[in-house]
């Protein structure tokens, strides 16, 4: 069988996430809003600004009714404030945000100013018309999209809804993925090992990252090597997704495995990708299952890379793809792979600078490091020269 190109296989995931349709939509607060995926396109009902205001702290003015000589001041106008029509031959006294009185087109700010003994104001600068003034509507219009449905809601966002004044936003439901390893080798920390066992890190890599993506996770912990007791567990669970790491293969103890084929669904894709070459994807009882490899760097890059993405589409995100960015390399690469590779790697100088230990098994690079870099198939290239980067923090994030 031909190895899997890793971007067939992210395409085969997010039309699968597709067929499974959208979560449903329910309404929160605005304050528990953060993380969240916009369900329904966020429309002003008003406009930002809702009114002409002043960028400065300063004096406003019509220019028709100066020729260069000092004013009056006619009112002080605060922020929160209605203030009166401009008085002809007169300048308002104003601050930043406060509304411009009608018949005033310009304000002038208060550096550039003279207050002369009698309180009139010199303007010593050349004025022009529209000075410091923000104009209603220029940063939303009624009727504007503000958001569109699937953006992932943050601090920003939810403070763009909340200068339009909502309360409650449209949201999908979080998305409930069921989490579970396999194998009887695996022991969950707290508990004294066994020989040939170790303790099961997967378990809390991908909790702690699913909760970071919004999901509600329900932990299903270690399935053991026995088929009753794999149907069992799998039959009881209730989620959108199955979530595993190990064990997925046509071996003896393929338990999982078996379970998928004789009551659901199972495919296995061998992929062009290091680490990460094994992946699951299947259905048990209906619900979607992914299954990936059982060494820990292999499935934080399988996760990040793969799982991600789908667990974001499903949960309505519109934009998956993690933000990267091309930086140079920090090492040769003198020959050529055959599959495309991902390796944990630092920023140093600006440059992408690998740990010197890739294996598969070793997880604790990962918290070394930075970000992935990646080394494209097929290809050599030197020091200097542009690679791609994932920083890790964006590969955490919805």
């Amino acid at each position: 069988m031909s190895l899997l190109a890793l971007e067939e296989a992210l395409a085969r995931l997010l039309a699968l996430a597709a067929e499974d349709g959208p979560l449903p939509h329910e309404q929160v607060a605005l304050e528990n809003a953060d993380g969240r995926i916009l369900a329904a396109p966020l429309v002003a009902d008003l406009d930002l600004p809702p009114w002409d205001n002043s960028a400065m702290d300063g004096y406003a003015l019509r220019l028709d009714d100066w020729q260069g000589e000092p004013l009056r001041v006619s009112q002080r106008i605060f922020a929160g404030q209605a203030p009166a029509p401009l008085e002809p031959g007169t300048c308002a006294r104003i601050f930043t945000g406060a509304p411009v009185p009608a018949g005033a087109d310009c304000v002038e700010m208060q550096e550039n100013t003279e207050v002369l003994d009698d309180g009139r104001v010199r303007f010593v600068e050349q004025l022009r018309p529209g000075r410091n003034i923000r104009r209603r509507g220029n940063e939303v219009r009624v009727g504007d999209e503000v958001l569109s449905a699937g953006t992932a809601l943050g601090p920003a966002e939810l403070g763009v809804a909340a200068s339009l004044g909502r309360a409650q936003l449209n949201v999908f439901r979080r998305l409930k993925v069921a989490v579970l390893s396999t194998g009887d080798e695996l022991v969950a920390p707290g508990q004294p090992l066994g020989p040939g066992q170790i303790y099961n890190s997967n378990r809390a890599l991908l909790i702690s990252w699913l909760r970071r993506l919004g999901c509600e996770v329900s932990d299903q912990g270690i399935l053991p090597d026995d088929l009753a007791e794999t149907r069992r567990r799998l039959g009881a669970l209730q989620a959108d997704l199955i979530l595993s790491t190990g064990g997925v293969s046509v071996g003896e103890a393929d338990y999982l495995g078996q379970a998928l084929r004789e009551e659901g669904e199972l495919t296995l894709w061998k992929l062009a990708l290091k680490p990460g070459k094994p992946l699951t994807c299947g259905r048990f009882r209906g619900i979607p299952l992914i299954g990936l490899p059982g060494n820990p760097a292999s499935t934080l890059v399988t996760f990040g890379l793969l799982a991600r993405p789908y667990l974001l589409r499903r949960a309505g995100k519109i934009d998956v793809a993690p933000l990267s960015v091309e930086v140079p390399a920090g090492f040769d690469w003198p020959r050529a792979g055959a599959r495309r590779e991902y390796q944990r790697a630092r920023l140093e100088d600006g440059r992408a600078v690998p740990h010197r230990n890739q294996g598969s098994n070793v997880l604790q690079t990962a918290a070394w490091a930075h970000g992935l870099v990646e080394i494209r198939e097929d290809r050599t290239f030197a020091a200097g020269d542009p690679v791609r980067f994932i920083p890790l923090a964006e590969l955490l994030k919805a």
